[in-house]
């Protein structure tokens, strides 16, 4: 083989490297073709309603980890416009339900009413989803309540402060006693 075979044979390689990869990256776009938009008041509100779910005590909580963000990341890149129109009015039906327990919005309550609040909506939930058909949709509660702990347990503060973090761990040891108390591996 010469060298300019050689070359034209790499050239071609690379090049079809370069186009299949910009191919097969084309089907990382969302697929769900449509996002509703959240406002920095909404990435607000429902930081409040992670911290509420976990809130910060040895370990920082929710809205620390910026679970927030996180949430309408995920409702828009990978939610059907179905749940993430249940997401959007659950969020709606969330503060409803605070002005008619208590009179106010859920971002005026204090940590204590947050909490009463969202036990309630929890057991709804827990309830709903028990009796629901397969074709019933999800919870608006459940999916915050999932992304909530999706979002911090995924986060670099719920990995290396909530739960035992190694950078670099060493040789498998399988067989490690575990004593009471003692946060999960990340």
């Amino acid at each position: 083989m010469k060298r300019r075979e050689a070359v034209q044979y790499i050239s071609l390689l690379l090049g079809g490297t370069i186009i299949g990869t910009s191919y097969f990256l084309e089907g990382c776009k969302s697929k769900t073709g449509v996002s509703m938009a959240f406002t920095p008041d909404d990435v607000s509100y429902l930081d409040e309603i992670a911290d509420t779910i976990l809130p910060p005590t040895k370990t920082p909580g929710a809205k620390a980890a910026k679970v927030g963000q996180f949430m309408t990341v995920m409702v828009n890149d990978c939610y059907d416009a179905d749940d993430q129109k249940i997401f959007h009015e659950g969020m709606g039906k969330l503060d409803d339900f605070a002005n008619k327990t208590y009179n106010d919005s859920f971002m005026k309550l204090n940590p204590q009413q947050r909490h009463d609040l969202l036990v309630k909506l929890d057991g709804e939930q827990k309830d709903y989803m028990a009796k629901k058909k397969k074709e019933d949709p999800t919870h608006y509660f459940r999916m915050m309540k999932e992304l909530t702990l999706l979002g911090y347990f995924t986060s670099e503060i719920g990995c290396t402060q909530a739960r035992r973090y190694v950078e670099t761990p060493g040789r498998f040891d399988g067989c490690v006693d575990y004593k009471k108390g003692d946060k999960a591996w990340a």
